[in-house]
């Protein structure tokens, strides 16, 4: 246990975090990805959802404000509605002072792809569809 890490932060969560370089990426995966297949890194949340997990990550982790995009969602195929999880996803991005206009938008196929050279993938029990998320580490300013 250490002071100021959240409790859904794993000690192998804290050590790929700190283990991550600025532009490295990390996969927030529902429950529905192909993770196992996918990562070079596989990381266990079994049971937690995204957005906890997320606002928990962005707590200790900054994102890259050097690009245009340093967040990507899997785009819902034609015909699909919206996931409103998205919003809740704006929501912390902006609360912890990324813009949510950084967010861009990729093909499953795409994402799929993307996601194979990300540092690693955190698999985790979200049953939201269209729940996976890419952020990209920015640098750390003291």
């Amino acid at each position: 246990m250490l002071n100021h890490i959240p409790k859904n932060i794993s000690p192998e969560l804290i050590k790929i975090l700190m283990e991550m370089g600025h532009g490295d990426e990390l996969v927030l995966a529902d429950a529905n990805y192909p993770a196992v297949s996918c990562a070079t890194r596989l990381i266990r949340c079994d049971g937690l959802a995204i957005p906890e997990l997320l606002h928990s990550i962005l707590y200790l982790m900054p994102i890259d404000t050097y690009v245009d995009s340093s967040v990507q969602l899997m785009n819902a195929v034609p015909g699909d509605d919206i996931p409103r999880i998205w919003d809740s996803y704006r929501s912390l991005l902006e609360d912890s002072g990324t813009s949510s206009k950084t967010i861009t938008y990729l093909r499953r196929e795409d994402f799929y792809e993307r996601s194979k050279k990300a540092y690693a993938i955190v698999a985790t029990g979200e049953t939201s569809l269209y729940a996976n998320i890419i952020l990209k580490k920015g640098v750390v300013v003291e």
